[in-house]
């Protein structure tokens, strides 16, 4: 490994000490037998500590000092647990969201049904989203519709909590609501009412799965494995949808990128038309679920 003690005239600190710019490289050297994304682990790690956004210290803080604590922090990467869960912070859809160990941290994947529901239903009134964990999907959503309301439901106290303190950073708790439900509980859906949008990213991972250890060993097991198949919360969840939506409205349900098929055949047999729509790696992603005109359910 480079000796750090001493620097070259370009890249010392300030102070003379290490640079930010000569730790990032030592910090990339450790990471790359454990990430794939070394590089890009290492500054992100070094901005937290900074105080800084990435984009800020590349431009204005190379030559300074590097932070004390990056070493603590290399090793905890090192240890497989997710840069997000170290700094706390994750950004979805150009949006900073909080996030902890008690929830999924946000994709870039997913943004594919942000994307798909703004499409498909940019004036929605009411959305629902169905184990929302962090929020992001919902106040991504809500974000670019400035005159929709929200209600995020999870089974987890802990997750609505933080979906709740993302909602207030974003200034959205005003048009948002965090709500304890769990769809295999009787009666989850009593007094919710009817909503113009649905969305849903449910556990879909097969129970023996093989996972990277940042996921396996670190993401929460509840939020992840739904049965052998990974199959188990669509079975429960997606026919009880269609008594949720507005005539008219539509469900947008995250799947895994070999459930079209399967997660299709559970749709089409609630009742469901179905679009399948790919993300950006051409994968299958999202399912776009409605009613076919006449056939809605009628009201309670």
């Amino acid at each position: 490994m480079r000796d750090l003690t001493a620097p070259s005239s370009s890249e010392e600190g300030v102070g003379g000490g290490v640079s930010v710019a000569q730790a990032i490289r030592a910090a990339a050297e450790q990471l790359a037998a454990t990430s794939d994304t070394a590089r890009l682990d290492a500054e992100l790690l070094a901005a937290h500590l900074l105080g800084l956004s990435r984009s800020e210290m590349l431009l204005r803080a190379m030559r300074d000092e590097a932070p004390p604590g990056l070493p603590a922090l290399v090793e905890r990467r090192m240890a497989h647990e997710p840069v997000a869960y170290i700094t706390g912070r994750q950004e979805f859809y150009g949006l900073p969201f909080r996030v902890t160990p008690a929830v999924l941290i946000p994709r870039g994947d997913s943004e594919v049904l942000v994307e798909r529901a703004l499409a498909v239903m940019p004036g929605a009134g009411r959305v629902l989203d169905c184990g929302t964990g962090s929020g992001a999907l919902l106040l991504a959503v809500l974000a670019m519709n400035q005159v929709a309301e929200g209600l995020g439901i999870d089974r987890s106290e802990t997750a609505l909590a933080l979906a709740r303190d993302n909602a207030a950073s974003l200034g959205l708790a005003p048009r948002t609501r965090m709500e304890l439900a769990d769809w295999h509980q009787p009666g989850w859906t009593r007094d919710l009412g009817r909503f113009d949008l649905i969305l849903a990213n449910p556990p879909y991972v097969e129970d023996e799965a093989e996972l990277a250890p940042s996921v396996r060993d670190h993401e929460p097991a509840s939020a992840l494995f739904a049965g052998p198949e990974g199959l188990d919360d669509y079975r429960v969840l997606v026919p009880q949808l269609p008594a949720l939506l507005s005539p008219g409205g539509v469900a947008l349900v995250e799947i895994g990128h070999r459930q079209a098929e399967a997660v299709g055949a559970i749709a089409r047999q609630a009742g469901f038309e179905t679009v399948l729509h790919k993300d950006l790696a051409g994968r299958p992603r999202v399912l776009e679920l409605k009613i076919p005109l006449g056939n809605a359910t009628p009201s309670a």
